[in-house]
């Protein structure tokens, strides 16, 4: 075996100490001719990155200035540092509070096509993330770096190089961003099934609710709530429009929180959300809450008959015909419609307007002749009357009303053993349809809509157990009710000037109201007014006790 001489190493280490002084030698003197082709790549390389021009683009998820307030400023300082560790020039800042979850942001697409006209060769950005969140925006970025017209990305927190491995591994790390944010969405959907399951509301509080920033609850708005009530109770009345409620709430001053005027389609919402008498209605599913009930399940049920009743909102103008909508033709059926006539009388100077009622004559022929406002009021307040009752036979109503009371409350132990042996069969239906659920016995859209009624039907029962245990059968409440509206009927019919609140006091006590012959006839909306109609001399000051207790 023949070695190799020692020489020849020592010879091969001399040249290539050789090449790297001229090397050196080359770049302290400029002359490039002299470099090697690798060299003379790197240096250009230098050279483009040395010159090339960056925007920074600095984003936030939200809009809402009390959240992520120090994100922004957070990323332009740290930008800034580490463009003046890189060596970077940067021309501009982009500051956009959008979620990149979807594509659309106005701004990024700004600075997409500001790269577009070359106005700048490459981004800026805290993270990949802070770019692009969905496949869309994260696809446009990969596809300018493989045109050219993007030709170099920065970030402190990634490394990018722009070549086909550092695209792939750029690819990735929007994939991971989406698939965070995509997981995040299920982890909030989650939280918030369980949330409703919990009986919290996950949400904003409706209209006369606030939520507890301590307690992470909802409970009454001290300032709004009494006046929602109001509205439901008014409503419920069935002399009240939604028009009307828009009034009552604008009358006192109630406004949505951020002090816009409240509207008929918000009064619309409010009277159908179940939330106010203790249920949850929340993408096509009703929960059980656990907030305290602004309303009586009660009450609801008789605000959504009305509304069953109502097919439009009524857009009147009662501040010149209040009884519009009130009365038919006792003829052909049709509507009965007003019209206003001024008169001038020369001898005085002056002008008087006469209002008049009479048929619209959009059914056929009809031979009705008009009557005056004057008439059909005094009509009017004589059958308001007849179905009134004084303060004396009031007394003496619920005085009675208060001892029955009293002996079913002593009674009632059958009762609220009744109600409780009805909440739990219901309960027993809630668990074996969830059960029937979970089996797939039966598909998502029945599962909902036999909750929904399963749920209602135990609310029920429990505002009737909650009511018997308090105040014994629940006849009580609806009695008084009546009695007072009763007793409020006599003054409005005594009272002057007060055409509207006759109007809405002729709603409550009857309907179908027909005039004919200049005649006004009704039906009492239920037994109670029907039984006063019969005995109007209940509405005497002091009619003798056998006439109210065969009454």
């Amino acid at each position: 075996m023949v070695k190799r001489p020692q020489y020849g190493n020592r010879r091969a280490r001399g040249r290539g100490d050789r090449v790297r002084r001229e090397n050196l030698v080359a770049l302290k003197t400029g002359d490039e001719s002299e470099l090697p082709d690798n060299h003379k790549r790197r240096k250009k390389t230098a050279k483009i990155l040395n010159t090339m021009k960056y925007i920074a683009y600095c984003r936030k998820s939200t809009d809402e200035p009390g959240r992520q307030v120090m994100s922004i400023e957070a990323q332009i300082a740290e930008l800034k540092e580490f463009a003046a560790k890189e060596n970077l020039e940067i021309i501009d800042f982009v500051l956009e509070s959008k979620t990149a979850k979807e594509p659309g942001r106005k701004k990024f697409n700004e600075l997409l096509q500001r790269i577009e006209n070359g106005e700048a060769q490459g981004i800026v950005s805290w993270n990949p993330d802070r770019l692009a969140r969905n496949s869309v925006d994260g696809g446009k970025i990969i596809y300018l770096l493989d045109t050219g017209e993007l030709q170099s990305l920065k970030f402190p927190t990634h490394w990018f190089e722009n070549t086909p491995l550092g695209r792939f591994m750029l690819s990735i790390a929007f994939g991971q961003a989406k698939y965070y944010v995509d997981n995040l969405s299920e982890n909030v959907k989650r939280g918030i099934r369980q949330k409703l399951r919990n009986g919290i509301w996950p949400n904003m509080a409706p209209f006369g609710y606030k939520n507890d920033q301590i307690t992470k609850k909802v409970r009454f708005d001290p300032k709004r709530a009494k006046y929602i009530k109001a509205c439901f109770e008014m409503f419920a009345s069935g002399g009240y429009t939604q028009v009307d409620l828009v009034d009552f709430l604008a009358k006192y001053n109630i406004r949505n929180p951020n002090g816009t005027k409240i509207y008929a389609s918000k009064i619309q919402r409010m009277l159908t959300n179940p939330f106010y008498y203790g249920a949850m209605f929340f993408c096509g599913e009703l929960y059980e809450g656990k907030h305290k009930p602004l309303i009586s399940k009660k009450l609801f049920d008789r605000v959504q008959e009305i509304l069953a009743r109502r097919s439009r909102k009524y857009k009147s103008n009662k501040h010149e015909f209040d009884f519009l909508g009130l009365i038919k033709c006792g003829e052909c059926g049709g509507t009965i419609t007003a019209e206003k006539h001024v008169k001038h009388y020369k001898r005085t100077h002056r002008d008087v307007t006469y209002i008049y009622y009479r048929c619209s004559k959009k059914m056929g022929k009809c031979f009705q002749r008009y009557i005056s406002a004057s008439d059909l009021e005094g009509r009017i307040r004589l059958i308001v009357k007849n179905v009134s009752i004084s303060n004396y036979v009031t007394k003496k109503f619920l005085g009675w009303a208060q001892g029955d009371a009293q002996k079913e409350k002593d009674g009632s132990s059958r009762v609220l053993e009744d109600l409780t042996r009805q909440s739990e069969e219901t309960k027993e239906k809630l668990d074996r349809l969830l059960e029937a659920y979970l089996d797939k016995v039966i598909e998502t859209n029945e599962y909902q809509n036999k909750k929904n009624k399963l749920i209602e039907t135990k609310l029920r029962l429990q505002a009737q157990t909650k009511e018997v245990s308090e105040k014994g059968n629940g006849w009580l409440e609806p009695f008084s009710d009546f009695i007072k509206t009763a007793n409020n009927g006599a003054k409005t019919a005594r009272a002057k000037n007060n055409l509207h609140e006759l109007s809405i006091h002729a709603r409550t006590v009857g309907s179908n109201f027909f005039l004919k012959d200049r005649r006004l006839t009704f039906a009492p909306s239920f037994q109670g007014y029907e039984i006063l109609a019969a005995h109007p001399i209940t509405a005497t000051p002091r009619p003798p006790i056998s006439i109210l207790r065969q009454g």
